[in-house]
């Protein structure tokens, strides 16, 4: 019969939330209050080294935001105060200056919109592909000429024999 004990998932994940949450007192302590042996709880935590740090849905890079978006965000907080902007920005995981760039960027018709950077990012790609190609080709080409050059030659030492 096999003497280890089997904990569920749900278990494991209270014990480790109350480890990672622990302040100043040891494994130890955790462990014995939940009537675990402090080893098991310290092979618990190797593979998780930090507690998980939940993302919120909502919260992307400000790159990642289309221009509706910024807009809706510029609307949005318009008419708010520093401390509701502040709440506002936090929450949607961007910074004030980003609301600013993308009020001049609105009001001078420019963007920097992730859709033109990715349309850059696949020309620069293109472009070094064609040019590693036409690299490639070049050197094919200069090949073929060496070899005209060198069965001209031959052909004109046959000719020399020959006669």
């Amino acid at each position: 019969m096999n003497s280890k004990t089997q904990y569920t998932e749900a278990f494991r994940q209270q014990a480790l939330q109350k480890v990672y949450a622990r302040g100043s007192r040891s494994v130890i302590s955790i462990a014995e209050e939940l009537n675990l042996n402090h080893w098991t709880l310290k092979n618990w935590m190797k593979p998780k080294s930090k507690p998980i740090k939940q993302k919120t849905t909502t919260a992307k890079r400000p790159n990642d935001w289309t221009p509706a978006e910024r807009l809706g965000a510029l609307m949005t907080t318009h008419s708010m105060d520093d401390q509701s902007l502040g709440h506002y920005c936090r929450s949607q995981g961007i910074f004030t200056h980003h609301l600013k760039q993308w009020r001049t960027d609105f009001e001078s018709g420019t963007s920097s919109s992730s859709s033109h950077l990715a349309e850059l990012r696949d020309l620069k790609s293109s472009h070094k592909n064609l040019q590693s190609e036409l690299k490639r080709k070049e050197k094919a080409l200069a090949e073929a000429a060496a070899l005209l050059v060198l069965q001209k030659k031959f052909q004109a030492l046959w000719e020399d024999e020959a006669e």
